[in-house]
């Protein structure tokens, strides 16, 4: 009801109120989810992700510190080697043969470069299929980043690199177990299939471009995992979140602070992506048999009967938990889940009686389908309504 609404708003507004924000008491408001309005959601998640510090007086000062730092990010990663590539067509005689593109010392940085040319195709193929039932990625945002977009610029953006290596290279596709799919360069005259994302005229930036630069320069600080096929449904949520916040002076900020508080909720979570941690207990393996230890432990019945048609929690559990359940349910749903993934202390634990939730909500059915019917089901997932599922799982919790 709206009298409740307005209460609730009214309850966040006191706790985000506070010199030193009481982080347990916004958690518990949080775990119920957090309202959208005057931009409460967007600032929550900020805290929530231990981005923002608990002091609201340090806010300012932080704030600008870490845009300047992603300015730099920018600086570094994109318009100085961009600069170098322009330079090189124009000034041949300075560019000395331990530095030529051709060299092949693996220590060269055009070796560098080119190796960053396949994290960046991979990266550009999913974020132009973010979400494709929502008109927002494709739309322009509203603050591009001028740094990168002055027509004055001669040097190689990303959008031109991925031009160029496009029309170049046969496209190199990487899965998450390392298969290398080639495909003819013959079929990149036709650069985009219709399902992905045009670019837009210069000038202009949509934002599953921004989405695009906040990835690539996540690959390159973090060589050792660089981008996973995935990773593009985890950032697009947060960045979502904050470029929709009704405040500008938070809005016009969305890509820095996006980058951030995906670095550290990849912190938490990039063990999922990582195949060589897979048996280890942080490792993905071990949370999809905590699923079914979970399950047996709250409905021996169900867990038998999964069991018994071989059904594996790897069989979908993986894309459960490692993508936080990004790819089962429409964007404002998933939203919500994550308010309350957020805001428990145990986040990743919480998602494991989410999942068990999920599947006990469908017990039933699954009870009485064949291994097809019940593959298709957790496939694709029946219940759309993510209140009912998080209650459940929240009952898990307190031990039902």
């Amino acid at each position: 009801s709206r009298s409740f609404w307005v209460s609730r708003i009214q309850e966040f507004r006191a706790v985000l109120s506070g010199e030193k924000i009481d982080l347990d008491a916004l958690r518990e408001l949080c775990f119920g989810g957090i309202p959208f309005e005057g931009g409460i959601q967007s600032l929550c998640w900020k805290i929530l992700l231990n981005y923002l510090p608990l002091e609201q007086k340090l806010w300012d000062s932080f704030l600008k510190k870490q845009r300047e730092l992603y300015t730099q990010f920018l600086k570094e990663m994109i318009i100085q080697p961009g600069i170098a590539k322009a330079n090189l067509g124009l000034s041949r005689e300075d560019v000395t043969l331990e530095d030529h593109p051709l060299n092949p010392n693996p220590e060269s940085r055009w070796n560098n470069y080119f190796k960053d040319n396949e994290v960046l195709l991979q990266i550009d193929k999913d974020v132009r299929r973010l979400y494709p039932d929502m008109a927002f990625f494709q739309r322009p945002t509203d603050y591009p980043c001028l740094l990168i977009l002055d027509p004055q610029n001669e040097y190689e953006t990303l959008r031109r690199r991925v031009e160029q290596t496009t029309l170049k290279a046969q496209t190199v596709a990487k899965n998450r177990s390392g298969v290398t799919n080639v495909s003819s360069p013959g079929k990149s005259q036709n650069l985009y299939p219709s399902n992905e994302y045009e670019v837009l005229p210069n000038g202009c930036e949509a934002h599953w471009e921004v989405v695009e630069r906040i990835l690539f320069i996540y690959a390159k600080l973090n060589p050792g995992i660089a981008y996973v096929q995935g990773m593009n449904e985890i950032v697009g949520p947060i960045y979502y979140t904050f470029a929709t916040d009704p405040n500008s002076e938070w809005k016009e900020h969305a890509e820095a602070d996006t980058f951030f508080c995906f670095t550290n909720l990849m912190s938490e979570n990039r063990d999922n992506f990582i195949k060589s941690l897979d048996d280890s207990q942080c490792g993905i393996s071990y949370k999809m048999e905590s699923v079914y230890s979970t399950l047996k432990e709250k409905d021996m019945e169900l867990y038998l009967k999964l069991q018994e048609q071989n059904i594996r929690p790897q069989y979908f559990t993986f894309r459960w938990l490692t993508l936080l359940l990004s790819q089962e349910f429409l964007l404002p749903d998933v939203i919500r889940i994550w308010d309350t993934l957020f805001s428990d202390k145990d986040r990743f634990g919480f998602l494991t009686l989410v999942c068990c939730a999920m599947l006990i909500l469908i017990r039933d059915q699954l009870l009485t389908g064949d291994f097809t019917v019940n593959m298709r089901l957790l496939q694709d997932y029946p219940i759309s309504d993510v209140h009912t599922i998080l209650k459940k799982a929240k009952e898990l919790q307190d031990g039902a």
